[in-house]
């Protein structure tokens, strides 16, 4: 069948996201430290005790990573010692300052162009467990969907993203692809809801998931290439 529908993760596939992780989690520290000097420039290990302190209590907050962000802020302002209601508005400011320098991504050099040339043939959506945002990116215009594990209640591998991806579009799985950079979440997750995974790969790390992805790429500018190789396939 004839490819109508591309899906993209986001984080590591159309840019690399330890650093906007790190920049953002930095003036987040230097926000507290002004407007918080009671928790200043909290240790980013104690943050992440009080994340596993909340999933453990929630298991349900693993995909719903805005609303874990928000709550470990809020429980790091009272743990500091901040009373309700000003623990409360200091985490929602806190975690808008956050929030927007998570957006400040640097798109790997291909992206624009090779979405520019798919855009032309197929229709394209986002599939992400993040909470990146492709209208504050500016990548909104080459996307019809963007569904992300907070919006769903549940995440990739999950099937439902995917199922969901097809439902809103109303294209079969058979035509549709996913590409992203985890082996179990997107090549597994895609393959398991019947679609076609390509395994975005840019520093050739050996294959360690169970299965195979149904194709490799080590730049998104082989992508367009790619589809229509299987399109005249799967047309002849």
């Amino acid at each position: 069948m004839t490819i109508r529908l591309v899906t993209f993760d986001l984080d590591d596939t159309l840019w690399e996201i330890a650093p906007v992780i790190h920049s953002a989690e930095a003036l987040l520290r230097d926000w507290f430290t002004e407007h918080a000097p009671q928790l200043g420039g909290v240790p980013v290990e104690h943050l992440w005790a009080i994340r596993d302190r909340l999933l453990q209590q929630d298991a349900g907050l693993k995909h719903r990573v805005s609303e874990l962000r928000r709550r470990v802020i809020h429980q790091a302002l009272l743990d500091a010692g901040y009373a309700e209601p000003e623990a409360a508005q200091l985490a929602e400011a806190g975690f808008a300052v956050y929030l927007a320098a998570r957006q400040q991504v640097t798109l790997f050099e291909d992206v624009h162009p090779t979405l520019e040339q798919l855009a032309d043939r197929y229709t394209l959506g986002v599939l992400t467990n993040g909470n990146a945002d492709v209208h504050t990116i500016g990548l909104a215009d080459y996307f019809r969907f963007a569904l992300n594990a907070e919006q769903l209640g549940v995440g990739k591998p999950d099937p439902t993203p995917f199922r969901e991806a097809l439902r809103l579009t109303g294209i079969p799985a058979a035509a549709t692809v996913h590409v992203g950079d985890n082996p179990v979440d997107d090549v597994q997750g895609a393959q398991a809801a019947g679609i076609r995974a390509v395994w975005f790969n840019p520093l050739g790390h050996p294959w360690r998931g169970a299965g195979h992805p149904d194709a490799e790429v080590r730049a998104l500018s082989e992508l367009p290439g790619l589809l229509a190789t299987w399109s005249a396939t799967t047309t002849a």
